[in-house]
């Protein structure tokens, strides 16, 4: 039978056949995560949604929670889950593996989670500090045009 193989999932997607490998879910991301981790993810989910309201979201290989912009995302992995919070300052603690300047105003903080004890203060904190400050991160200078000047016209 004639068809093709996904670029991007490699799966054989037969001539004709409804193929989406982009679409994923929450429980796609984290059905096959060990009862720790399943726990876990349950806590940082819960403690998300007592922020406020927010959209939470599958992209990829990624769990988003967002008002305007994404305040921070889980990646489930086999053994962890990787957590990425956006700040305005650079925190230097034990929980935080890895910080990057993902923008001029905002810093990609990754932390590794592997238990549900684990999703308490100060991770809890960083990511209130995080859905509180989100907004502004995001918030762009409005580009302003100068007014158009009089000018002296023909010669």
């Amino acid at each position: 039978m004639a068809g093709r193989e996904c670029y991007h999932c490699k799966q054989w997607v037969d001539t004709g056949e409804a193929h989406d490998c982009w679409t994923t879910t929450e429980s796609t991301l984290t059905r096959d995560l060990s009862e720790d981790l399943q726990d876990a993810w349950q806590r940082l989910r819960e403690t998300a949604t007592t922020f406020g309201e927010q959209r939470i979201y599958a992209s990829h290989n990624s769990i988003m929670f967002s008002r305007k912009s994404c305040y921070f995302f889980v990646r489930p992995k086999r053994t962890f889950l990787e957590v990425c919070v956006f700040l305005a300052r650079e925190v230097t603690a034990p929980q935080v593996r890895r910080h990057t300047r993902a923008s001029k105003r905002k810093v990609a903080h990754l932390i590794q989670i592997r238990h549900r004890d684990e999703v308490e203060a100060p991770i809890t904190d960083w990511l209130e500090e995080a859905y509180g400050v989100c907004d502004s991160l995001s918030r762009t200078k409005m580009a302003t045009t100068p007014p158009p000047r009089a000018g002296r016209r023909g010669a």
